[in-house]
């Protein structure tokens, strides 16, 4: 067996867990209730929930400013519905 036969089935590995993880992401639609210090935010998602948001280090590096009111898309964790990740602006 080469080096590279031994590398190729751990990395596969890796990315089959990453896949599988990224499906369990969860996304909703939400507006911004207040902005709060650090980049986190008061969102009140469709369904009435509210949860804290905080900005995607994508949208942090092109300065994407979020204000109240803003319809944002929010990406959540089913394990923990309290917090999610905004990672755009809708319009």
């Amino acid at each position: 067996m080469n080096q590279n036969d031994n590398k190729n089935p751990d990395k596969k590995v890796v990315e089959e867990t990453q896949q599988s993880r990224g499906n369990q992401i969860v996304k909703k639609e939400g507006r911004v209730t207040e902005a709060l210090p650090n980049a986190f935010f008061r969102i009140t998602l469709e369904d009435g929930k509210e949860i804290m948001g905080f900005l995607s280090g994508k949208m942090r590096m092109n300065r994407i400013t979020i204000l109240t009111g803003d319809k944002v898309l929010v990406e959540m964790s089913p394990y923990d519905d309290a917090k999610g990740r905004i990672v755009y602006r809708l319009k």
